[in-house]
């Protein structure tokens, strides 16, 4: 495996005096953070990573200046297994299901996460009734939340389907709206954030506001409730970027509570990522053509942190 053809991607780093100490492993899962820490074992035993122009070994502490080499291979063809998971469904008929998703759940197998996903879930429950239009490793994925997003995710059972609410997204016809916490109160009760979202230009693990290689991006938010140091917000998405809603809101000073990617702010409550939840979504039904629209409640930590901040 030494050409370039081998590698999915070829991934510089460079570390900092913030990173001295810091076991390389971990340095490497959080920095690229759609990968978990035993993927990046895996690839340090497989002798893929390299510090300085030399193989390490996993408990290997950085130093700063240490310049880092990431080989991510080119995953082999894999059979993807059905999985026994208990499934919240909100709706379900020939052509869709609609799943309230719990937090921690990843949508759909990537590098160390290939089990207990929403795909593993929906294979079981629906046999071989997936859409086949995104291969072997989403099947009937037609988008996606992320895995510390709790809340309603649909997916197709057919092709035709999935083509016509692949068509809804791209027309941004598709009603999502989102429930979130943020730090700082909003003094407007409601507003448009305009602003492209592309790769951050240094750090890799992250999503940002960039006019020069972002795409269009837009976030309509009502402000429902202020507290003291908080505001609950209901937020509507007019584009799907990755991370769109997290990225929009940290860019005016409001990044969510819990979200240790996009915040800076420590928060005092004891949470597994972002409070963010996927309240609402609206489509036309790809056989019908009526329009139909679906809720989630908000999950029980949500609502008794609401209590909490009244």
């Amino acid at each position: 495996m030494n050409n370039k053809s081998d590698f999915l991607d070829i991934i510089d780093l460079s570390t900092n005096e913030d990173d001295k100490g810091k076991r390389i492993d971990k340095y490497i899962s959080d920095m690229l953070y759609s990968y978990s820490r035993s993927y990046i074992q895996k690839l340090i035993d497989e002798e893929l990573v390299l510090v300085n122009d030399k193989l390490v070994k996993s408990n290997y502490k950085i130093c700063a200046g240490d310049e880092i080499v990431v080989k991510i291979p080119v995953p082999e063809e894999l059979k993807i297994e059905a999985e026994d998971i208990p499934l919240d469904i909100v709706y379900e008929d020939e052509d869709v299901i609609l799943i309230n998703k719990p937090k921690g759940m990843v949508v759909h197998p990537s590098p160390g996460h290939y089990s207990g996903t929403l795909v593993n879930a929906l294979m079981y429950h629906c046999k071989d009734g997936l859409s086949g239009i995104n291969g072997i490793l989403r099947p009937g994925i037609v988008h996606r939340i992320d895995m510390d997003t709790t809340g309603i995710i649909v997916a197709c059972k057919n092709d035709a389907a999935h083509i016509s609410l692949s068509e809804q997204l791209k027309e941004h016809s598709i009603t999502r709206y989102y429930f979130a916490i943020c730090h700082n109160c909003i003094n407007e009760e409601s507003g448009v954030i305009n602003a492209p979202i592309g790769r951050h230009p240094v750090d890799r693990k992250k999503m940002a506001v960039n006019y020069k290689n972002g795409k269009d991006a837009i976030t309509h938010y009502e402000v429902l409730n202020n507290f003291s140091k908080y505001s609950y917000v209901r937020c509507r998405l007019e584009t799907g970027r990755t991370h769109q809603i997290r990225v929009h809101m940290a860019s005016i000073n409001h990044p969510l509570l819990g979200d240790d990617v996009y915040s800076s702010i420590k928060s005092p409550y004891k949470l597994q990522g972002q409070t963010l939840h996927a309240g609402i979504l609206g489509f036309v039904h790809p056989r019908t053509g009526k329009y139909m629209e679906f809720s989630a409640p908000l999950p029980e930590y949500f609502e008794h942190l609401l209590e909490i901040l009244k």
